[in-house]
């Protein structure tokens, strides 16, 4: 049985589920900041038993994790297993759920490619059939356009700079998170870090852009970056992605800016911008495959359809998160002018070519 030790502290994780978070979903109390950092130590040296971890993540999710708790474990994180690799330039870190999507098209390999021929540089970060949905992601499109994704984390910096968009691979960049993989698998459900692995920003971004459900997750995140002592993120930006992804879903949006420990929310209307359609319009068979053909054709000018209206309003929205327009139609006729012109085309190819 894991025991207090000298290398970690006073709390293994059997004592923190009798004595604070494992006591009831109403009265199971909320862990210290150091208490949630031993923990998550513990869990990335792999020493809990597996029935201990599996039944403190599960407690974690019925009690739901402050900010505070959730900047305790990114800190450890980003101390104990993210190799981070920073462009010249300041790039969007866009941090889609790993575990994917498996009903619509992914947008976010177009997007980013239209925001970085516009002059907004971003970076995206995956893993490989992460659980519990085990579904596609950024890497299998970019796989599939014929991209190199299999990065050391300074190689991934040097794509950012040289093309404009770059793609870091959580196996290389955030490695000892990776090796949960089989653990997580074996829970069934989401754990606290599905949440965290996404705000890794192994490239040191000023400006996040995730994906949340609800507005009140929103809040969650922008809080933690704000209560991180390891992160200093100045701007993050959220809002309602399908499938819980970083593409805008149709209809009617809600958006949410976290800055100077402020947050305003407000909300779009899609079909304002051209995507004046349903959520099920960008459905695909084979989400990996198609969402790569449909990426190349919009961004050679072949399709002027709902796809093209969805990668030119996500790009706009890169565009926007970073500061580089100051409202969202604008960066829109920017997005649209980049494909007209062949310059979103262009970058894929030098992507392709990295």
């Amino acid at each position: 049985m894991a025991t207090a030790t000298s290398e970690f502290g006073e709390w293994p994780l059997k004592r923190l589920m009798t004595e604070v978070v494992g006591t009831g979903h109403k009265s199971a109390d909320d862990m210290t900041r150091e208490q949630a950092r031993e923990a998550f130590s513990r869990i990335l040296a792999g020493e809990p038993d597996p029935t201990t971890l599996g039944a403190f993540w599960l407690a974690n999710r019925w009690k739901r994790n402050t900010p505070a708790e959730l900047a305790a474990y990114v800190d450890v994180m980003a101390e104990e297993s993210v190799s981070f690799a920073a462009p010249d330039c300041d790039p969007v870190d866009c941090g889609a759920n790993y575990d994917g999507k498996g009903r619509t098209a992914i947008l976010g390999v177009g997007a980013g490619l239209v925001a970085a021929a516009a002059g907004t540089p971003v970076v995206a970060h995956s893993g490989d059939r992460v659980p519990t949905q085990k579904q596609d992601a950024y890497k299998h499109v970019l796989d599939e356009l014929g991209v190199r994704t299999d990065l050391s984390p300074r190689q991934s910096a040097d794509m950012t700079d040289e093309v404009g968009f770059g793609f870091y691979y959580q196996p290389n960049c955030n490695a000892a998170v990776a090796t949960l993989a089989d653990r997580r698998d074996q829970m069934g459900v989401r754990t606290f870090v599905n949440t965290i692995e996404t705000l890794a920003n192994p490239a040191e971004a000023d400006v996040h852009l995730g994906s949340f459900y609800h507005l009140p997750y929103a809040k969650r995140i922008i809080d933690t970056f704000e209560a991180s002592e390891r992160y200093d993120v100045g701007r993050v930006v959220m809002f309602q992605g399908m499938e819980g992804y970083d593409d805008i879903r149709p209809g009617s949006t809600t958006v949410a800016v976290g800055e100077d420990g402020e947050m305003d929310d407000f909300t779009i209307e899609t079909p304002d911008y051209g995507m004046d359609f349903e959520s099920e319009d960008l459905a695909v068979e084979d989400v990996a495959r198609d969402s790569a053909t449909v990426t190349e054709a919009v961004l050679a000018g072949e399709r002027d359809d709902q796809f093209a209206d969805a990668i030119a309003l996500n790009g706009a929205f890169r565009i926007y998160a970073r500061g580089d327009c100051e409202a969202l139609d604008e960066g829109l006729a920017t997005a649209r002018e980049v494909i007209d012109s062949g310059a979103a085309a262009e970058t894929l190819d030098a992507l392709r070519g990295f």
